[in-house]
């Protein structure tokens, strides 16, 4: 198995959820144990001494300037994960906490935070016995940290909360006593710099980041395939052309389309025809995807700077330098993962239009309605209503909540990021174009299925036939939502992916371009 050594190795979003799912194991190396107790004992030296510093021998936020005594350090720690436990609603995902646990380790192994190592030896072992805390989806607004959600996080570090365990979630002093462990006393500042910091939105950011991503490549490929249905021209997806304007982005999915259709008989067959230009939405294909790929790349960036950086407060340098400083404003993350909600909302928004356009009856040999025998039958009419209200629904969703700030702590806190919100709106819009490309790919194949005999080339016809396989051609009236939720399946699955790769391998075809490393995830 490959190792990971927490703040030490370059953390990826790859890496992130490798190691949340326990694909990569995370180890501390000697040379991190040595900054991790270097930092301690001088936050230890500080909580003993008689100047004031932020949180190890003060109050938090307005009450900074209360002086709290050195035998009173612990009470003070754990006191705040008590009172900072304040989260509401739903449990995030499962795996949304693992990566909160792996972040945090990545940033408390640095050495700047005055943890112990026997906290991080703790949530590490929490993490691989897969006791994973219960966390709150609401209660963040993204700028002194995650208070809320990274308190739930380690109230099990003291006994408190609650935890998944065995399949259930159950009170985490019960889990510790069935397993002969006693919760931890917090050391001087350890509760702040378990609490502060950006790891819930950085968590949601690295399932944005890794979502978006298989999202972006399943758009070129059932545009690819609706382009064909629709017998659309391929010549706005020429290379001389996206040379005049060179967006990484704009280039790779119009490269990414001309790979996936390459030598298909169905594009060849018409490409001397009269047809003058393409609606918008197959026209302008590698402009509209380029465009949320290049939002895409510049959320990953932001992610991956996040979750290798230092996001509590106060940092400590020595027993003789500390900052406190702003490093857990959300900020720098919460505006990219906006632009990132509206990326993927776009590809919602063009493939919807793709979808009624394929019903207009306007190609040769392709019905309208996607039906021959219509009146009795209602055809494909009804699917696009959903994508509407999909499209529709993540417009709303989609303004910024990085535009909010609502001031807390007395005014001490008096601009927040909402980045938590933000994180959480953008997974969320990501869910409903996956439903809409599901529906889209479910179209695309009708439109197909008229211009046999012919056949695309072989990339696209394995793809065809893996949906054909799964679905069968609609040729009159019938239940269909189970039709669109394995649609869907396929497109979350990216099990259409792994097989354009195979087919490309197998058969020496180019698929991947030559931007791979830089969209590489």
């Amino acid at each position: 198995m490959e190792i990971f050594h927490y703040g030490q190795d370059l953390l990826t979003c790859s890496k992130a959820l490798k190691l949340a799912r326990k694909e990569t194991k995370g180890i501390f190396s000697s040379q991190t144990r040595e900054k991790v107790l270097a930092s301690a004992k001088a936050v230890a030296e500080i909580a003993q001494g008689e100047h004031a510093v932020y949180g190890i021998n003060t109050g938090f936020g307005p009450l900074c300037t209360s002086k709290i005594s050195a035998e009173d350090t612990q009470t003070l720690q754990e006191n705040l994960l008590k009172s900072h436990a304040v989260g509401l609603g739903e449990p995030v995902p499962v795996e949304i906490s693992k990566l909160m646990m792996v972040l945090k380790l990545q940033a408390l192994s640095q050495g700047f935070s005055g943890i112990r190592v026997e906290t991080l030896e703790r949530i590490a072992w929490m993490l691989e016995n897969d006791i994973i805390p219960v966390v709150p989806i609401q209660g963040s607004v993204g700028a002194s940290g995650d208070l809320a959600p990274l308190s739930h996080l380690f109230l099990p570090l003291i006994g408190l909360g609650k935890v998944y365990f065995e399949g259930e979630i159950t009170p985490t002093q019960k889990v510790l006593n069935h397993l002969s462990k006693a919760p931890l006393s917090l050391g001087p500042k350890e509760g702040l710099a378990l609490i502060n910091g950006t790891q819930f939105m950085a968590a949601y950011g690295v399932k944005v980041v890794d979502r978006l991503n298989n999202l972006l490549v399943h758009a070129d490929i059932t545009g690819a395939m609706m382009l064909e249905g629709l017998m659309g021209s391929i010549k706005p997806f020429s290379p001389e052309l996206h040379q005049l304007r060179p967006f990484a982005g704009n280039k790779h999915v119009a490269q990414t389309i001309l790979n996936l259709l390459q030598n298909s008989e169905i594009v060849n067959s018409h490409l001397n025809c009269a047809r003058v230009q393409d609606p918008y939405s197959l026209r302008c294909m590698p402009q509209v995807h380029g465009a949320s790929r290049n939002a895409w790349l510049h959320l990953k960036d932001a992610i991956e700077i996040e979750i290798n950086s230092v996001t509590d407060n106060p940092i400590v340098f020595d027993a003789t330098h500390t900052i406190s400083g702003g490093n857990f404003h959300g900020q720098p993350i919460a505006l990219p993962l906006d632009y990132a909600c509206l990326a993927a909302s776009e590809l919602g928004n063009i493939s919807d239009r793709r979808i009624y356009l394929s019903l207009c009856g306007d190609t040769p040999g392709v019905p309208k309605l996607l039906l021959k025998e219509t009146g009795l039958n209602s055809g494909l009419m009804i699917p696009q209503y959903t994508t509407a209200a999909l499209a529709s629904e993540n417009k709303g969703l989609c303004f910024p909540s990085s535009a909010d700030s609502i001031p807390t702590s007395l005014g001490q806190e008096d601009h927040v990021s909402m980045g938590s919100i933000g994180a959480r709106k953008a997974l969320q819009v990501i869910g409903n174009v996956e439903k809409i490309l599901g529906i889209e790919l479910f179209y695309a194949a009708q439109a197909v299925d008229y211009h046999a005999p012919m056949k695309s080339g072989k990339i696209m016809t394995a793809i065809y036939n893996r949906v054909r396989e799964k679905i069968e051609p609609v040729v009159k009236d019938r239940v269909m939502y189970e039709d669109m939720e394995t649609a869907i399946e396929l497109i979350q699955s990216g099990e259409l992916i792994a097989l354009a790769k195979k087919v490309a391998k197998d058969e020496n075809l180019a698929f991947e371009t030559e931007w791979r490393e830089l969209f590489k995830f």
